[in-house]
């Protein structure tokens, strides 16, 4: 493995090249704001028109850092699941996490349709769907770790966290099935992912979580390199292998299951920025990996919700219809063009 000092320069480019989608990203949408007024806004000087200061401060910003802190935590918790099960398939919503806060959202948005009037309407919130997601995500999490405690084989936990969100998927569609169109409306929207509907304390709750997902992360950057070689060669290592899984699995709750919760389900992101940061640094080695994910999905994320503000116009398309169209053919013609993945 090269020494982490030999990647200073590709690190120092996707910092510029993170600093350039933020200012892409907060300079366009649906009001035509002057690049000069933009820098001006964010650094609190004078602008032209204060009703720029007020969108880019209460929308624009608030829109840019959360998708920093989806796309680098989604890529990061992917990282993490690839490694555990050392399979390439494997994404930050493998162990049923993303299906879990699904079902709490469908319990709360279609269950509400069994209350009449306006109290029903009530329940359903940014703050109600933001909780009923983490106690889903966290249900599911907690499941999944008691799971893990009784048995050793890490492939039958990537089984059965399948299964558990096998199940909770079935249950969202029979809730879809006796739902009126309204209610399966406003959840199908929810499912589209979305980053605009954060506000600043909101967002702040968010990073406060993904600190702690990332720091657990960043404690496991041992293990996930013995764990690459194999479980044995782990072991031989001196890595206790049952509290890796645990911190692991921990880290990635928390980073999935808060996006989730806040975000909506985000695809592709963790699945695809793993691949894409081997295929470019062609290392295996965590100490890098693990940072140069966390700026690969900010840099990615930022710009397809540039894509997705559709520049000068009113309409913002779903998240993930950019995140996958736009992804996909990258990740193929990359693994095309390097003929091989490196695992």
């Amino acid at each position: 493995m090269k020494p982490v000092r030999s990647y200073r320069i590709p690190f120092l480019l996707l910092l510029l090249l993170l600093v350039a989608a933020f200012l892409l990203n907060t300079g366009l949408g649906s009001v035509a704001i002057p690049l000069k007024d933009t820098f001006n806004a964010i650094l609190g000087r004078a602008v032209e028109e204060e009703s720029w200061r007020y969108i880019i401060w209460n929308y624009r910003l608030p829109k840019a850092f959360t998708a920093i802190l989806v796309g680098s935590g989604l890529s990061l918790s992917g990282l993490l699941m690839q490694t555990l099960f050392r399979n390439p398939l494997a994404g930050p919503f493998v162990l049923g996490i993303s299906s879990g806060a699904s079902l709490g959202v469908a319990l709360l948005i279609m269950g509400s349709g069994l209350i009449s009037g306006w109290v029903g309407s009530l329940l359903i919130n940014d703050v109600t769907l933001a909780l009923a997601a983490s106690a889903g995500s966290f249900l599911v999490l907690l499941a999944v770790i008691g799971v893990a405690a009784r048995i050793k084989d890490t492939m039958a936990l990537l089984i059965i966290g399948l299964m558990f969100g096998s199940v909770t998927t079935a249950v969202v569609t029979v809730l879809s099935y006796f739902s009126n169109a309204e209610k399966l409306r406003q959840y199908i929207f929810w499912s589209y992912g979305s980053l605009g509907n954060l506000s600043w304390p909101q967002l702040g709750l968010l990073g406060l979580i993904l600190l702690v997902g990332t720091g657990l992360s960043i404690l496991s950057i041992k293990p996930l390199n013995a764990l690459l070689l194999g479980e044995h060669y782990a072991r031989s290592m001196g890595t206790s292998l049952q509290r890796s899984r645990y911190i692991i699995i921990g880290a990635t709750g928390l980073l999935a299951g808060a996006i989730t919760a806040f975000a909506g389900p985000v695809a592709f992101i963790g699945l695809a920025v793993p691949h894409l940061t081997r295929q470019i640094f062609d290392t295996t080695d965590h100490k890098v990996l693990v940072p140069a994910v966390i700026l690969y999905g900010a840099i990615l994320l930022l710009l397809c919700d540039t894509l997705a503000q559709v520049p000068s116009s009113s309409y913002v398309l779903p998240i993930n219809a950019i995140t996958s169209v736009i992804g996909a053919p990258v990740v193929i013609w990359l693994l095309v063009r390097k003929r091989k993945m490196i695992f």
